[in-house]
């Protein structure tokens, strides 16, 4: 297993945020879903993108990549009823969320497969939502095999589990109408208001009522800019909370990314934080706990977390039940991480109670899962001792050149490789 080891670190300067891996997914498939030829800007690379790429590619669509941007033709979907293709997901959740329906929806026969820990995290609610509705699921875990073509109709999909699963059925009702209907309130609605908007650019207008979704239009090829990533953008606002000096460029302060959040939560642990001609500044300020419900934000937790280790007091976070199936289960992952460098924690059933104090640092075990890499990497640069975190090459997942960024503000890590 890569190690990495993080030596005590001055953070300053500036950082050009990454493109969103959600929006990319979205902007990418919805590209692919329309007749013509669209254009993504910037193009943007990691393993969880490069999946939704080969898949669609799977399906028919051709992305090229020139002068920076996705050239992408798409599918010819009378080709596809009754096709057999292979779709590998990689460790992409987001990936196969999407794609099962979309492949029930152009009626072709899709074999599913993933990799890491995808093959364990839940599907259930999304080849429930749709068997019996003219398709044929062959189970509801990996390997998937969905054959048949989804018939118009009302399908009904829990808001508790992921979100992942409402935006996968709003690709579907876009190509061939037909409603999707909540049956649990929906949690992480900021990815759902994300769907929604980049669906209208492409020609598919989402309406809701009373948890009821229903689409109108047809998907049309559009030339879209992918915006920076909110959810990468937290670890550098966690690392101005704890000691730097940063800023930060590329975000959109209108975004429906659900992690904008982020500005007024770390504001309240103390952080110093302003915005003036579209730059992010952050830097320190004293430090106090707070109670964070992290329903609707839950990716933002580890960042959360490692800011929480050195604020005074106590810190609770809850409403993480979710937390559990991500690519870990994170709450436990996040504690081990905490304790393993000297900071008190209490586990409860939907997140944690941490105690802040002076991290010391210590041996860390990332567990493949490129949150909890990141997050980690960003606290030992504020302790007195270094801090070794194994699996450090897990970023890949998300964001590849994480530890490039991370040294250009002056990280100090040793035991870099290179993604490509």
């Amino acid at each position: 297993m890569e190690t990495i080891k993080i030596k005590p670190s001055a953070l300053s300067g500036r950082v050009n945020i990454p493109p969103s891996k959600s929006a990319a997914h979205r902007n990418i498939i919805c590209a692919a879903l329309s007749h013509g030829r669209s254009v993504i800007t910037p193009a943007c690379h990691s393993e969880d993108i490069d999946a939704t790429i080969s898949a669609c590619e799977a399906l028919g669509a051709i992305i090229n990549e020139e002068e920076g941007s996705f050239i992408i033709d798409g599918i010819d979907k009378s080709k596809l009823v009754g096709k057999r293709v292979n779709i590998d997901c990689g460790e992409s959740g987001s990936t196969l969320r999407f794609m099962i329906p979309i492949a029930a929806a152009l009626g072709c026969k899709a074999t599913f497969i993933g990799h890491g820990r995808l093959p364990n995290r839940p599907i259930t609610p999304i080849t429930e939502a749709i068997s019996n509705k003219g398709v044929v699921c062959s189970g509801n875990s990996l390997p998937l095999t969905v054959s048949g073509r989804l018939l118009t109709g009302e399908y009904l999909i829990s808001g508790d589990v992921s979100s992942q699963y409402l935006t996968g059925l709003l690709f579907a009702i876009g190509l061939n109408g037909g409603t999707a209907r909540l049956t649990t309130p929906l949690e992480s609605a900021g990815y759902v208001n994300l769907t929604i908007e980049i669906l209208k650019r492409f020609g598919v207008t989402i309406y809701e009522k009373n948890g009821v979704y229903s689409a109108k239009g047809q998907f049309s090829p559009t030339n879209a800019k992918i915006e920076g990533d909110w959810s990468q953008a937290c670890f550098y606002l966690a690392a101005g909370a704890l000691g730097g000096e940063l800023e930060l460029s590329g975000l959109n302060f209108n975004s429906s990314q659900g992690d904008i959040k982020a500005i007024q939560l770390f504001k309240n642990f103390g952080a110093d934080i302003t915005v003036k001609n579209d730059i992010l500044y952050v830097k320190p300020g004293e430090l106090n706990g707070q109670e964070i419900d992290c329903s609707q934000i839950p990716d933002m937790v580890p960042a959360l977390a490692v800011t929480a280790a050195m604020a005074k007091g106590q810190t609770t976070i809850f409403g993480g039940q979710r937390l559990r199936i991500k690519e870990t289960d994170r709450i436990k992952t996040v504690i081990a991480g905490l304790e393993a460098m000297g900071i008190s924690v209490t586990e409860t059933p939907d997140g944690m109670i941490i105690t802040g104090g002076k991290p010391t640092g210590g041996t860390v075990d990332g567990s493949g899962d490129h949150r909890i890499v990141m997050a980690f990497s960003i606290l030992a640069a504020f302790c007195d001792n270094s801090t070794k975190i194994n699996g450090y090459t897990s970023v890949n997942k998300s964001y590849p050149t994480f530890f490039e960024d991370f040294k250009s503000i002056g990280g100090r890590a040793d035991g870099i490789i290179s993604w490509r």
